[in-house]
């Protein structure tokens, strides 16, 4: 599933080119999980401002209104002057007198939802929930440790949430608990105030360093312009039961917490 990082980075890969630009139509495949909330070719004669990111969503702010979307489990945008036909999988384009942006998505679990305002209700129920982003000022260390001790799940558990802190998916939690040196099955209010410190100092990292390598390719994420991940090739942890610790050479442990794996050193990350 794209994370934050792969939802960044395709922000990145298209926002310079689509600002500006003028619409001159949409179109919608099969229906995706959400109805578009309005009819496509509505869009045509708006204008793009600008390219947003709000956790996993990408907001296309326009001069009248946005369009919010979500890549979902296997989603992924594009942006072009020349594209094929859709094709079975493609789900929305929409035409710009700069390109053509659209969304592939062979699961379907994506959405393209269209808001008139700021104010309408579909963005407070689709984001009004969303915790602190990690790749900003508002993520206030302070904010953080007490969302931790008013927590009773596992620290793992409560990263993946979104609750309290946007986009720290599975790899990356894994990798930010390691550089911590906390287990992911450790209870997220019994955690001390200075690896609760070095934990907020490592998710901001870890998603810095993801985004800067373009984030992680595991099956077929790619950018708006075609390109890889190489995030993975870093890992410490995540995918590596049974190899080495890069730190103490321990081999690493995987655990399975509700649906997911959790991977992590017995050594360096004690409890």
């Amino acid at each position: 599933m794209p994370e934050l990082p792969e939802v960044e980075v395709t922000r990145r890969s298209f926002s310079g080119r689509i600002s500006g630009a003028a619409v001159l139509g949409a179109a919608l495949g099969k229906p995706l999980r959400w109805p578009l909330g309005c009819e496509p070719g509505s869009l045509a004669g708006r204008r793009v401002v600008d390219v947003e990111r709000r956790g996993k969503y990408l907001l296309l702010h326009m001069d009248q209104g946005l369009l919010l979307l979500h890549l979902g489990m296997s989603g992924s945008l594009s942006f072009s002057t020349e594209l094929p036909a859709m094709g079975p999988h493609d789900h929305f384009d929409l035409h710009t007198d700069r390109g053509h942006l659209r969304l592939h998505d062979p699961r379907r679990f994506g959405a393209v939802v269209w808001a008139p305002d700021h104010g309408a209700p579909v963005l407070h129920k689709l984001l009004g929930h969303l915790g602190m982003e990690p790749l900003s000022p508002a993520f206030s260390l302070a904010r953080f440790a007490a969302g931790l001790k008013a927590s009773r799940s596992s620290i793992k558990q409560l990263l993946l949430s979104g609750r309290l802190v946007v986009g720290v998916g599975n790899i990356y939690a894994s990798e930010a608990l390691f550089r911590a040196g906390i287990r992911p099955t450790a209870l997220a209010h019994r955690i001390g105030p200075v690896r609760v410190a070095r934990l907020h100092a490592a998710i901001g990292a870890v998603l810095e360093q993801a985004v800067s390598l373009g984030g992680s390719t595991l099956r077929d994420f790619q950018s708006a312009d075609g390109s890889a991940g190489h995030f993975q090739l870093s890992a410490n942890v995540y995918g590596r039961a049974g190899a080495p610790c890069h730190t103490c050479s321990a081999p690493i442990k995987m655990l399975r917490q509700g649906q997911r794996s959790s991977f992590y050193c017995p050594v360096c990350q004690r409890s």
